[in-house]
């Protein structure tokens, strides 16, 4: 991933960002094209430290017959937004794309039935979680047969994280007046990735806003 050094945020911010989106585009090279698939997976560590991604496949996926080969990439994105040229303070600008991304790289092994069954119910616990208060869905809510059909329908994989990049591209090169300027239009677009946007841009460099801060608390009563 090519990330000029603005962009460019450290290990433990792009493994956060990663987790917490818990969805990325799995890609890996058979030899003669690039095959990809969306996918659900979430992050643990081993003793060491070296982060682990968790995930599985329908086992008919072409991607299952690469595991053990060459190292895959795990490809996550999150909001993103256009920008026009016309936002900015400062003249001779140029429109952009504004957005968050990290990319996980390393080898990918299969997981013996029983690592499957802990990764199902790992990660079906943490989206579940964020339903709450409704009680959780659990596998043990499934028959013995059908859960049994359903794990023979699909293959665990881990890949071992070797190499982790982020891009964070939130325009903190700009002036805090430009900064402020496109943060605001973002912010009055109706669309939910331009809104996400505008408020990274907010917590990434909450100074360029003092004064629009300043401003309302002169205008109270």
């Amino acid at each position: 991933m090519y990330t000029p050094p603005p962009f460019k945020p450290d290990r433990a911010a792009s493994l956060a960002f990663a987790e917490a989106r818990g969805f990325g585009l799995v890609c890996a090279w058979d030899g003669a094209k690039p095959i990809a698939s969306p996918l659900p997976f979430y992050l643990s560590y081993a003793a060491d430290g070296t982060p682990r991604a968790t995930f599985h496949l329908a086992r008919h996926n072409p991607l299952v017959k690469l595991a053990g080969t060459l190292s895959w990439l795990l490809a996550v994105t999150g909001a993103d937004a256009y920008v026009s040229a016309d936002w900015y303070v400062s003249p001779d600008q140029v429109p952009t794309w504004l957005y968050q991304a990290v990319h996980l790289t390393g080898p990918v092994r299969p997981l013996s039935d029983h690592e499957l069954a802990v990764q199902i119910d790992t990660l079906s616990a943490k989206y579940e979680n964020r339903l709450l208060p409704k009680k959780p869905w659990t596998s043990a809510k499934m028959t013995a047969a059908r859960l049994e059909a359903m794990k023979k329908a699909i293959v665990g994989l881990e890949m071992t994280v070797e190499e982790v990049e982020g891009s964070f591209k939130l325009n903190q090169h700009k002036s805090e007046t430009d900064y402020a300027a496109v943060a605001g239009a973002l912010a009055s677009r109706t669309d939910a990735g331009a809104q996400q946007i505008a408020d990274l841009m907010r917590e990434a460099r909450p100074d360029a806003f003092a004064s629009e801060t300043n401003k309302l608390e002169r205008s109270e009563p």
